[in-house]
């Protein structure tokens, strides 16, 4: 199969995950992540229509993003660290791995530097995983940062973001999508200012049970673009 036939077989799976949930397909982007995959890959997809991606690491999005056409959506989908955001700040998407005050405030410096305003995700260790970034799920954690953020001009919240545990059972990352949706629906409810509408869960081992659970934007990069090869990773 080529890439656009494994795209297309994602975009039906995520098709048929709305059906069983009675969800509009039309709610769920798909962000192909192409993180340790030459730029030649996007290339393809972006000939067959697509031109939304995501994009772990600074270094990589921006040698990707000089490569690739202007026109081309990127999404910041990794751990940002705050003396990187000046290389992404004039052109990037959405930043879906906001996790704290301080690196908000610079995305908002850079905002203004550029003249642009920048949309943004917090990113909840749902899981309360060590090994992940992220603000712990508490609706206090998550508020503290989403009120600060309508001090912002520059700065536009739009949701929440999230990466569930690898279990063998795909089944078992249900409560961790739910927990967010149901986290995102809180904020709202408690401040009617947010009008949150993103919740950006679920990969290519769980993205459909995320899909059932509310997730309006999965990351989804073996599934496309085949297993990684990290033997000459430069980032």
């Amino acid at each position: 199969m080529t890439i656009v036939d494994k795209a297309k077989e994602v975009q039906e799976k995520i098709i048929a995950a709305c059906k069983r949930s009675g969800r509009d397909p039309q709610d769920v982007q798909l962000l192909p992540v192409s993180k340790n995959h030459p730029a030649a890959d996007i290339a393809e997809l972006y000939k067959a229509g697509w031109n939304n991606f995501g994009e772990n690491y600074v270094q990589e999005l921006a040698k990707k993003h000089d490569e690739l056409p202007a026109d081309i959506n990127w999404y910041m989908i990794g751990h940002l660290q705050r003396n990187k955001v000046k290389y992404i700040a004039d052109y990037v998407t959405m930043i879906q791995s906001v996790d704290s005050l301080k690196l908000m405030n610079t995305i908002e410096k850079e905002g203004r530097k550029h003249d642009r305003i920048i949309p943004i995700l917090i990113e909840v260790n749902v899981g309360e995983e060590e090994s992940k970034f992220g603000v712990k799920p508490t609706l206090q954690d998550c508020m503290e940062l989403a009120e600060a953020s309508l001090q912002l001009p520059h700065v536009k919240l739009r949701g929440l973001m999230t990466s569930a545990p690898y279990y063998d059972d795909p089944e078992k990352t249900r409560p961790i999508f739910r927990r967010l949706r149901e986290l995102r629906d809180e904020m709202n409810n408690q401040n009617d200012q947010l009008k949150l509408d993103v919740l950006s869960m679920g990969m290519t081992h769980d993205y459909e049970i995320a899909v059932e659970e509310g997730s309006t934007c999965v990351r989804v990069g073996t599934a496309i673009f085949g297993p990684r090869d990290y033997s000459n990773r430069q980032y």
